[in-house]
């Protein structure tokens, strides 16, 4: 049971920094935006694995959900249709 919650809780880790390194390097907003939104899911996970279910559903309905639609409305609000190709 211990080596499970390791491996996942690691997992859990790696997709943090994984997706918070591709949040930052992407070069689209979009695409960045969308993996800020991962990160979100994923810290809200590794919540979950912390036995902490109320500060996850904080973090997923926020972290995840909320700030991702805000970005992504505020990017499609902003780019002009040829720049979104680019």
């Amino acid at each position: 049971m211990t080596t499970l919650y390791t491996i996942l809780n690691s997992l859990c880790l790696l997709g943090i920094v994984v997706s918070a390194i591709l949040a930052v390097t992407l070069e689209k907003p979009l695409s960045a935006s969308i993996a800020l939104g991962a990160t979100g899911a994923f810290v809200s996970l590794e919540f979950l694995l912390l036995q902490a279910p109320d500060v996850a559903i904080a973090e997923a309905s926020v972290g995840a959900v909320l700030s991702t639609v805000l970005f992504v409305v505020a990017v499609k609000k902003t780019t002009k249709k040829g720049d979104e190709e680019k």
